[in-house]
């Protein structure tokens, strides 16, 4: 089990369209940091998805968290399984967000695994998407 448990979410209103990522991230029951984030007006569910993670595993690192055992949990199988090395990218876009994760994770931390979890499990993240979204 990891010490840290990173939750993100992304999506956009129209697929492109205006966009957002949330994250919850927890240190066994706490949570030490959420945030909202508009990202913008063109962009697809996958590219806030991958944003989402990235921008999560940042905070991460402001937080030093980088020596604990992540585990992060997304609601996405694709950013899951590309992420993991599991699933080829296709998108040139998510190929470049991919890479752009994968040196992070390489550059940063100790471990970091990304999970499929469902939707329902997942609503605290989701909630802070909509949140961004709707505040634009």
């Amino acid at each position: 089990m990891a010490n840290i448990l990173i939750y993100t979410d992304g999506g956009a209103r129209g697929n492109p369209g205006p966009a957002a990522a949330g994250y919850v991230i927890k240190n066994g029951d706490t949570t030490v940091a959420e945030a909202g984030i508009y990202l913008g007006d063109f962009l697809t569910n996958n590219s806030a998805e991958y944003e989402a993670l990235f921008l999560a595993l940042q905070k991460a690192v402001e937080l030093n968290l980088e020596k604990n055992a992540i585990e992060a949990r997304l609601d996405s199988k694709l950013v899951v399984e590309q992420v993991m090395g599991r699933w080829k990218i296709k998108e040139p876009n998510l190929k470049i967000q991919c890479a752009k994760i994968k040196d992070l994770i390489q550059k940063s931390f100790t471990k970091v695994t990304c999970v499929y979890i469902p939707r329902e499990q997942n609503k605290r993240a989701d909630a802070l998407v909509n949140e961004a979204l709707d505040s634009h």
